[in-house]
Parts: structure tokens; C-alpha cells; sequence
């Protein structure tokens, strides 16, 4: 019965989630780093904006500076591993604690920060920057609204779920 109390918990979940998330995000930014190029293309044809509708009102919008461009790039990457990073310092923080060697409050405000990283990024940068202000649900190549909103959909899922309230149980082991 005390094990099925401690995989059916809350902190569990929420430790699992991290490892899931942690995991996504790491391959995420290795996936950047090793193949840099595909992704940069990517980030070259939103900020051209040269597959839109090309709306003579929009297109002072375009960024085509190379350096700017490529700056971008990096800071996304950056932000991704750093992301990672946290997430991966959470999975730590989540096993000490449920081994009795640290506090769930860690590991759940590490997963929130890289949650909310997360979020930032696909919501913030590849919704409204690139979706809205580059307009890239205009293109049907270089379009990446759907992805960005699955890992909206993930980070949030993981948020709610790790900062539901926590009712203290009179049982041998709490959140």
C-alpha cells in the first residue's frame, strides 16, 4: 500500500513530468545545436517573411539582416538549453526529494521556472513574434504555429498539474 501511496501521488506525477519535459526540451536544443542549419533556415524565412501574403503594410516587419537574424537564432537556442538545463536540475532536485534527501518546494518551483521558460518561448517568441508580428501563420512552409502550440499545451499542462493545491493527508507521507 505505501508504494502505491508514493506512485500515485501528486509529487510523483509532477516528477515525472519534469523527466518527460526535461528530456523533450534537451533533445529540443541538441537537435539545434547538432543541426544547426535546418532550424536556422526556419528562423531565416519567418523573419524574411517571404512566404506571407506579403501586404505592402506588413512587410516593413521583415528582417533580413543576417546578423540580426542569426542572433535571434542563438538567443532561441540559448534560451532552450538554458530551459533544458533547469528542467534537468529539477529531475535532480525531484529525485533527492523523493528519496528523502530534499524538499518537494525545490524541485516544484525548479519544474515551474523551466515550465515557465517554456512557455515563454513558444508562447511569447513563436506565437506572437513569429506567428503574429511575422506573420508566419501566413506561410504554408515555414509555419510553425502547430508545434509551438503543442509545447504551449505541454508546459501548461505541467503547470496547472504541479501548482494544483496540495491538501495535507494523514498518511505516513505529504506533499
Amino acid at each position: 500500500m505505501r508504494v502505491l501511496h508514493r506512485m500515485g501521488s501528486l509529487r510523483t506525477v509532477v516528477a515525472v513530468l519534469t523527466v518527460i519535459t526535461a528530456l523533450q526540451m534537451t533533445l529540443i536544443a541538441l537537435g539545434n545545436i547538432t543541426d544547426y542549419e535546418t532550424n536556422h533556415q526556419f528562423v531565416v524565412h519567418v523573419f524574411a517573411m517571404d512566404t506571407t501574403f506579403k501586404s505592402p503594410h506588413l512587410m516593413w516587419r521583415s528582417v533580413t539582416n543576417p546578423t540580426l537574424v542569426t542572433s535571434a537564432y542563438v538567443l532561441i537556442i540559448a534560451w532552450e538549453t538554458i530551459a533544458a538545463l533547469v528542467l534537468i536540475a529539477a529531475v535532480v532536485a525531484w529525485v533527492r526529494a523523493l528519496g528523502g534527501r530534499g524538499t518537494t518546494d525545490t524541485a516544484r518551483r525548479l519544474s515551474t521556472l523551466g515550465w515557465l521558460m517554456w512557455l515563454v518561448l513558444f508562447a511569447g517568441g513563436f506565437i506572437a513574434v513569429g506567428g503574429e508580428y511575422f506573420q508566419m501563420w501566413q506561410s504554408s512552409k515555414w509555419n510553425g504555429l502547430q508545434s509551438a502550440l503543442q509545447n504551449i499545451i505541454i508546459a501548461s499542462f505541467a503547470l496547472i498539474i504541479a501548482n494544483l493545491p496540495r491538501a495535507r493527508e494523514n498518511t505516513v507521507t505529504t506533499d
